[in-house]
């Protein structure tokens, strides 16, 4: 159990290292003025566009790195600074966006499949939290309430593992349409190709957290079951 919780505080401030580097990133690419002056919005309708996609619309939403794609109203929802900037951090973020758009026109298997389990993680994680604390209290003499937090918590480690290709993937048809419409420089190309990278590890540190927090409960249960 020590092992586990300690890599749990390790896990934890690599994910901060990272959150750290990755604003880094963003702030410093965001100085980096595209060629082309198209703003964020510019170019996440001009990606739309180029893959046949006139169903979803691109609207600003409030904060900062608060960027998705929702598929149920179909909407890129850009922050502000992405929204209306035009810059290789704000390309970047645009581009990637628009790839999950394009992920679930093209019915992205991977995209489908988290899909389909965000209704049930949604429930699994509120009920796991309960039953976690309250069976790690009651595991000498109810150990199968613990257990059943565990196997509902797993349910969430398997939707961080299943976002990792998602992401990826959005960020690869990003880059590849970026590149193929020449609508950055190789410097920007280059800018927007780390920024992405930078965020995609924040979804493997999440999913490597899961991962450590899953262990964790599984040797409390194993060791006063």
């Amino acid at each position: 159990m020590n092992g586990s919780f300690l890599l749990i505080i390790i896990i934890g401030i690599l994910g901060m290292l990272v959150q750290s580097r990755l604003k880094n990133k963003f702030k410093k690419y965001s100085h980096l003025h595209l060629q082309n002056g198209m703003s964020g919005r510019e170019i996440a309708e001009k990606m739309l566009a180029d893959n046949g996609i006139y169903d979803v619309k691109v609207i600003s939403t409030p904060g900062s790195l608060t960027d998705h794609y929702n598929p149920q109203n179909k909407t890129v929802n850009l922050s502000e600074a992405v929204y209306s900037e035009r810059n290789a951090a704000a390309a970047a973020v645009a581009a990637h966006e628009c790839g999950h758009a394009v992920q679930h026109a093209k019915s992205y298997a991977w995209l489908q499949l988290r899909s389909r389990l965000v209704p049930a993680v949604g429930i699994s994680s509120k009920l796991a939290s309960f039953l976690l604390i309250a069976g790690i209290f009651t595991v000498e003499i109810f150990p199968q309430l613990l257990l059943l937090g565990i196997l509902l918590f797993a349910a969430t480690v398997v939707f961080t593992l299943v976002t990792l290709p998602v992401e990826y993937d959005a960020s690869n048809r990003a880059l590849v349409w970026l590149e193929e419409k020449q609508m950055v420089t190789n410097k920007e190309h280059d800018a927007a190709k780390d920024a992405l990278k930078w965020a995609a590890r924040t979804y493997v540190v999440a999913a490597l957290n899961s991962i450590a927090t899953l262990l964790y409960y599984v040797n409390i249960y194993n060791s006063r079951s």
